[in-house]
């Protein structure tokens, strides 16, 4: 059993509507507020804060996350939604998950407990011949999408990962986030060229990915926070129905809050780990 616990700490950092820096919280305040601010503006200065994302988001150590996926295909339309915790620095995090309703309103399936690791995936109420007490563990790099789609949420710190790929981005302007003051940039990132930059943990999963979407392109809309750091994330990707040879279109959502918020995350031990083999829905 592994145990990471992570409590929050104060940030000392300051931040207006008017000019979104990061800055000491001393008695000097911010300094050189309008070349950073024109710097976040550039074409430069926003690619190297969107590869940075992930950093940012360690340095942050833990938040609060709630995420969204919709599918499209065929007319049908359904979204998945999450809600959870995440440690960056132990890499771990918990997501209850909510599948859609029936047609006839009623819920379908109980909630998917996820536990978030490098490399892995772990559900609990996966249903499909898998006992109400065993976890279901899968090697997120023997994926074809790596994860970014299957659990039904992707894991926020490889959705900030696949940031470090992006090609080309553009600063929209200023907006709010649930009351925070951001910065909103639109652009297009590589899968396989974030998966070469990505942490360890993450590239086996992110190349999955790259050889098993549709196109390895994911245009997203990010928004950052004063301090670099996410605090929502679109990306849009076309995933490939391995049955019907069709193409999914997706449009994952992670919006992260409550920075420094208690994470605990505890990975099941071998024995509460299901092995045998799980029924097709």
């Amino acid at each position: 059993m592994v145990v990471r616990r992570l409590h929050g700490r104060a940030s000392a950092a300051c931040a207006t509507t008017v000019a979104l820096l990061v800055c000491a919280a001393s008695a000097t305040g911010c300094s050189n507020s309008g070349a950073a601010a024109e710097d976040a503006r550039s074409a430069s200065g926003s690619l190297a804060l969107l590869r940075q994302a992930s950093a940012a988001l360690v340095r942050a150590g833990s938040s609060r996350a709630r995420t969204s996926m919709e599918m499209a295909t065929g007319g049908t339309r359904v979204t998945i939604r999450g809600e959870g915790v995440y440690d960056f620095r132990g890499r771990l995090g918990r997501l209850t998950v909510t599948l859609p309703q029936d047609p006839t309103g009623a819920q379908e399936h109980r909630p998917i407990t996820e536990l978030l690791a490098a490399g892995a995936l772990f559900m609990k109420n996966r249903g499909a011949g898998v006992p109400p007490d065993k976890w279901v563990r899968v090697d997120t790099a023997t994926l074809s999408d790596g994860n970014l789609v299957t659990g039904g949420a992707t894991d926020p710190y490889t959705a900030a990962e696949l940031l470090r790929g992006v090609r080309e981005a553009t600063y929209v302007g200023r907006t709010e986030i649930d009351g925070t003051a951001v910065r909103h940039y639109r652009g297009i990132t590589d899968i396989g060229r974030a998966a070469r930059r990505a942490a360890e943990g993450d590239k086996g999963a992110l190349r999955a990915a790259a050889r098993g979407f549709a196109t390895a392109e994911v245009p997203f809309d990010a928004y950052l926070d004063a301090e670099g750091r996410i605090r929502k994330l679109r990306q849009r990707f076309g995933f490939v129905n391995g049955d019907r040879k069709t193409t999914v279109a997706v449009t994952s959502t992670t919006v992260l809050y409550g920075f420094g918020a208690p994470a605990e995350v505890v990975l099941p031990a071998a024995g509460d780990i299901f092995a045998g083999k799980i029924a097709e829905r």
